[in-house]
């Protein structure tokens, strides 16, 4: 951002106040509500490859795991950008002085990679009339909860998560931005077979980057050297992206973003909600999620051994 933009910026977020309304009974913020009908209508092209998460799933992680490969692990071309830049977020409306995900995307050259948190039954029809390509990926809702939670406290763009406990009964009950975390796993693990879905678990990628990242590679129709897959392992390991400007978000202003609440790379680890959540806490989850999830087949890791 030049600095113009960035000045321009400060006046608007000095009087910037979180909204959020509700589209279907999701709960989204206020300006993407406002615009829905423009996000609604957003025109997909045959070749767009979509990055499909429950907020604080691993989305910025396989937005530079999907880059690399088709940059062929060429590292400098995959800094050619900040990944909000690079990868627009197709509903996301931001201050009037950024361009929003739908203004990046139209000026985008094909293949395109976009972004979204939208539950499946959201998403813009021309995604399935194109029969476009998505990766999407789940992380176990513990771990997915505790970083929303560190999310909320450090993001200008969302409401103020007020305690943990707090925090606790509003994701469990679905109502923060994006829904529930139950309705949307499921909506996209139940939609695998009707459309070019793959489906990919936070958890696996942590376990086996690059048994993960093959399964991309294969996915997108990719085949890249052996040498090309290590740097795409590389550069896309926690550590990397979190030296990488490109990909730490350290471009973004704190006004917007503050990293000194908490880093917007946290851990990247699974299993922290372990120091989060209380026996009481652990058991009211658990009986939720097999209410919720029993039977669906859809399976997921809240440790590694």
């Amino acid at each position: 951002m030049n600095p113009a933009m960035m000045e321009e910026l400060a006046e608007e977020m000095e009087n910037f106040q979180v909204t959020m309304g509700h589209i279907e009974g999701v709960p989204l913020p206020g300006p993407t509500c406002d615009e829905w009908d423009t996000i609604y209508n957003f025109q997909a092209r045959e070749d767009d490859i979509l990055i499909a998460t429950y907020p604080k799933s691993g989305t910025t992680w396989m937005q530079e795991i999907v880059d690399l490969i088709l940059q062929e692990g060429d590292v400098q071309k995959s800094m050619r950008a900040p990944c909000f830049i690079k990868v627009p977020f197709i509903e996301m409306i931001p201050p009037k002085s950024m361009p929003s995900g739908l203004e990046l995307a139209k000026t985008m050259k094909s293949p395109r990679i976009l972004k979204t948190h939208l539950p499946i039954n959201l998403l813009p029809p021309s995604f399935w009339e194109k029969n476009a390509k998505v990766v999407y990926v789940a992380r176990n809702a513990k771990d997915c909860m505790v970083s929303y939670y560190y999310f909320h406290k450090m993001n200008t763009f969302l409401l103020d998560p007020g305690t943990w406990d707090n925090f606790f009964s509003e994701f469990l009950s679905g109502d923060v931005p994006w829904g529930s975390w139950f309705d949307h796993v499921l909506g996209w693990w139940k939609a695998m077979d009707k459309h070019q879905i793959l489906f990919i678990f936070y958890e696996d990628m942590i376990e086996d980057p690059m048994r993960e990242i093959r399964k991309v590679m294969k996915f997108l129709g990719k085949d890249l050297s052996d040498e090309a897959l290590e740097n795409v392992k590389y550069h896309s390991s926690f550590q990397a992206m979190k030296e990488n400007p490109m990909t730490n978000n350290s471009t973004v202003p704190n006004s917007i973003m503050d990293d000194t609440i908490s880093p917007f790379m946290r851990k990247g680890i699974v299993g922290d909600w372990k120091t989060h959540f209380s026996v009481t806490q652990n058991f009211i989850f658990d009986k939720e999620y097999k209410k919720k999830m029993e039977g669906s087949g859809l399976n997921f890791r809240t440790e590694l051994r």
